[in-house]
């Protein structure tokens, strides 16, 4: 009789290993799983089409149109084959780019939103399972996935980048500093991605319900990220050009630009070109660029992807505070 009731309540006993609720979880999200899996799929073989074919057929028809002895007029305007070069790019650092954004909707409509209004969330904690350790696992285990596919793409986008430097500078394509270029070239990629589950988890449970949640979640973060980049240019401090007759050439990011008096003084440029009697009523010497160089792209990323991982960080800490208010000593 002992060896039976032994037996049984063995039978009976969940297993409370990370690897049950682990599992649970990528099976209950697998959907998911997969949309994340080809969204990578698809966005690195464009990045790899752009780093070897594309490049090449870009390369060829520029070559072919402008390195002759009389080269065509306008021969830097693009063509189809870097047109196909410059899409390929594109898509790579748009679905980058919109990866935080997809991850709120997601965080907060399916991952919380739903298995709170379903009641599914509430039964998973009569089980096995507390309230932390089922939060713990909903942030942990989408985290690394994310985190890791991001990464891989970043670095794709990076080596595009590095390669390609000679054609955007003959077909005058986008600069360092632009802002999908600059968030999908640094550690800032992944950043919002987290911020983005990290937001997305709160907005799921703040609201409790699947559809209003993937709202909050996405139209906060779009709020967020907005003000975090309208702040960027001051993240670091500046450096200054000073030209004499004219303005200095732009070499990066310009901040601020206008006319100096010959005290000094910084003013609006009153727009007097070359009119020399215009420029001594209003004093004007020189003019001035405040601006970020080329070598202010690592610091001004890693300024901002503090500020990220700090938010996220204070999202993920309120998340945990929520629950426990609402579930009490359960947590």
């Amino acid at each position: 009789m002992t060896a039976v009731t032994l037996q049984r309540s063995a039978a009976v006993e969940p297993s409370r290993g990370p690897g049950g609720l682990l599992w649970a979880m990528l099976r209950v999200h697998r959907s998911a799983l997969w949309f994340w899996v080809m969204l990578v799929v698809v966005a690195a073989g464009a990045l790899l089409w752009a780093y070897g074919p594309g490049s090449d057929a870009a390369w060829a028809e520029y070559r072919r149109n402008c390195d002759t002895a009389q080269p065509e007029l306008g021969c830097d305007i693009s063509g189809p084959a870097y047109g196909r070069y410059n899409t390929a790019v594109a898509v790579g650092a748009g679905l980058l780019g919109l990866l935080p954004f997809l991850t709120a909707a997601w965080a907060g409509g399916a991952l919380i939103g739903r298995e709170l209004e379903q009641g599914t969330a509430q039964l998973a904690w009569t089980q096995s399972v507390s309230p932390a350790r089922w939060l713990a696992a909903k942030l942990a285990v989408p985290a690394v996935l994310l985190a890791a596919g991001t990464l891989a793409l970043t670095l794709l986008h990076r080596l595009v980048w590095s390669a390609d430097g000679p054609l955007r500078v003959v077909m005058g394509s986008s600069e360092w500093h632009h802002g999908p270029t600059f968030e999908t070239n640094g550690t800032l990629a992944t950043a919002y991605v987290l911020l983005g589950l990290a937001f997305g988890v709160l907005a799921g449970l703040l609201q409790r319900r699947a559809l209003p949640a993937l709202g909050t979640a996405v139209v906060g973060l779009a709020v967020l990220a907005t003000a975090i980049g309208a702040v960027r240019p001051y993240l670091w401090p500046v450096e200054t050009l000073v030209g004499k007759d004219e303005y200095p050439p732009y070499i990066g990011m310009v901040i601020e630009e206008g006319a100096l008096t010959s005290t000094g003084a910084r003013i609006a440029d009153p727009i007097c070109v070359e009119d020399a009697k215009c420029l001594a009523e209003h004093d004007i010497v020189g003019f001035y660029r405040d601006f970020h160089p080329a070598s202010h792209f690592w610091p001004l990323q890693l300024v901002e992807t503090g500020i990220v991982l700090a938010l996220a960080t204070l999202a993920v800490l309120a998340a945990f505070r929520l629950l426990k208010r609402r579930t009490g000593a359960a947590v």
